[in-house]
């Protein structure tokens, strides 16, 4: 079975996109499409803009999204799903390939979901870490230990788990876990504190706009971060891209989780190569691609 994954924040480069938007009549008018109702030419700050300005939330996210989503549609009758994921963000991506959300009201709720983390962010200072070398078990007790919120965030790999949480709380989990043999326990350069309870500012006013929009019936199931299974009724997707901005993201699980239920072919959608490396890190016999 065939598998397509969106990436998530991080994937950014300037320059994203370009190609496509000259090269595919259709690129262009979804493109256009997209500074019409974000209200600003995010394609200029994607093509021609600084990393300051891709490293900025509401602009990240929307970047991402878009050159996924763009990607997608351009590949035509090529491009035919069995299943899909996304990590983090990439969910949003997913569920426009696999026709559960339109391009326009994904867009809008990314946006949206982008301008309320920014704001948690903005609210109270709080980071991320990536641990490698230590099993997840190790890694999630030693933040349950710290008396500050810190808690797992993204389970990349196996030995690769990034922490989010206060700055305290993440300074304390990379002190403790270096102690307990981690091979490297690095603060990421974030805005705040993605997939904690820090989020639930975020959570609560995109929990609006998403009971606000319609979710279809889709073509074919996507497996969720927040327990790495598959869905395909609207509302339990709807229930899970809530909680997916407080819950960790489960990219093992999930990767596992699709080779189980027939997965032998991973195309990644969108910009960079980062969730094939992990693909091929957690499933040995998958094969990855880009689109």
């Amino acid at each position: 079975m065939k598998a397509y994954v969106f990436p998530g924040q991080g994937a950014q480069f300037v320059g994203m996109g370009k190609d496509l938007y000259e090269s595919s009549e259709l690129a262009k008018q979804m493109f256009e499409k997209a500074n019409e109702i974000l209200g600003f030419r995010i394609t200029d700050l994607m093509f021609n803009g600084t990393e300051e300005d891709l490293k900025q939330t509401k602009v990240t996210q929307p970047a991402i999204f878009l050159h996924s989503v763009v990607l997608a549609a351009t590949l035509g009758d090529n491009f035919k799903p069995e299943m899909v994921a996304g990590h983090s963000l990439g969910e949003f991506s997913a569920l426009v390939a696999n026709k559960t959300l339109s391009f326009e009201d994904a867009l809008v709720l990314v946006s949206k979901r982008a301008l309320a983390m920014q704001k948690a962010c903005e609210a109270e200072p709080s980071t991320m870490a990536a641990i490698l070398g230590l099993d997840d078990n190790i890694v999630e007790k030693a933040c349950s230990e710290i008396n500050e919120i810190v808690v797992p965030a993204n389970y990349n790999m196996p030995g690769q788990l990034v922490i989010s949480g206060s700055i305290k709380g993440i300074d304390a989990a990379i002190a403790k876990l270096t102690e307990l043999g981690a091979k490297r326990a690095l603060k990421l350069v974030v805005g705040g504190a993605f997939h904690s309870p820090l989020m639930q500012p975020a959570a609560a006013e995109l929990e609006k706009a998403i009971n606000a929009t319609k979710f279809n019936n889709p073509i074919c199931p996507v497996y969720q971060n927040v327990d790495a299974l598959p869905h395909s009724n609207p509302e339990e997707i709807k229930k899970n891209l809530i909680s997916q901005l407080t819950a960790p993201v489960k990219w093992t699980q999930i990767v596992t989780k699709m080779v189980q239920d027939g997965a032998t072919h991973f195309t990644e959608v969108g910009p960079g190569k980062v969730l094939q490396g992990l693909i091929k890190k957690i499933e040995r016999t998958a094969v990855a691609e880009s689109a």
